[in-house]
């Protein structure tokens, strides 16, 4: 039976960026202690107006450089992404490995994992946590060699989120197609979450102490691409995009353990 921290624990957060600086200041609106880190030394100060203990970190995947103070914790997450887009994909996982060495060197024994539901390959089907993902991208691979890092790690306890296509403050759906035409595949279904679901979601697993599982993270709404990204560009005032009527490759994400691990009700249920 998962029960909840009955003290304030303290919780580092590697990777401030868009979902970690967010699950940062829910943290502390909860009252736990919360220790960000940053690469860049003009960040620190931002940090530390959110008051967030700010720490220069930065592993890549010949060296790392680091304040011990940082891996002082109860609970680790990582929020970084492989960023394959910008030619960082094949840094990903020797940079992983490097913090796992300072996971187990600091004894930390409680790790969040934040990683994607790309890790699925477009398989025509309903798939969660139980199917085999076969990626079929660079970043696909890229996240299941990550994960499975720490699935091997007998040393500590590492729950992995797996996001869907995440959207919210930043992050508007209605700009990514608008205006564009000939869209193909306009009948897939969508697989989203909202930043605020994300937060919670990466809330209730550290306050139950639900370490040790593998959770799909995705709205339970799967409209088609045509439908959502249509009505995301009328709410937003952009030109709508024209998307060609046909279901080629698509997957539907669902969760298994969502509900059963963390009894979690989602807060943005519904996409459109």
């Amino acid at each position: 039976m998962i029960s909840a921290f009955d003290e304030k624990k303290i919780i580092s957060i590697l990777g401030c960026g868009w979902y970690g600086l967010a699950l940062a200041k829910q943290l502390l609106k909860n009252n736990q202690p919360v220790k960000g880190s940053t690469t860049s030394p003009g960040k620190i100060a931002a940090l530390s107006a959110e008051g967030i203990e700010p720490y220069l970190v930065n592993f890549t995947k010949d060296e790392q450089s680091y304040d011990p103070g940082f891996f002082y914790c109860d609970v680790l997450v990582i929020s970084i992404p492989p960023k394959t887009k910008s030619g960082g994909g094949p840094d990903h996982v020797p940079k992983l490995t490097r913090i796992i060495e300072a996971i187990k060197l600091h004894k930390i024994k409680n790790v969040v994992l934040i990683s994607s539901t790309g890790v699925y390959a477009d398989l025509d089907k309903k798939v969660n946590e139980n199917t085999d993902p076969q990626p079929n991208t660079e970043a696909g691979k890229i996240l299941l060699a990550a994960e499975n890092l720490f699935r091997a790690e007998p040393s500590f306890k590492t729950t992995i989120i797996r996001f869907a296509g995440l959207i919210g403050p930043g992050r508007d759906p209605g700009k990514f197609f608008a205006g564009k035409k000939d869209i193909p595949n306009g009948d897939a279904p969508v697989n989203l979450i909202h930043l605020d679901d994300c937060v919670a979601i990466g809330s209730a697993v550290i306050h139950k102490q639900a370490f040790g599982y593998l959770l799909n993270a995705c709205a339970p709404h799967h409209p088609t691409r045509a439908e959502f990204y249509t009505q995301a560009a009328i709410k937003s005032g952009l030109e709508v995009p024209v998307f060609i009527s046909e279901l080629k490759e698509w997957k539907i994400i669902e969760s298994v353990y969502l509900n059963e691990v963390l009894d979690y009700k989602f807060e943005v249920a519904r996409l459109m």
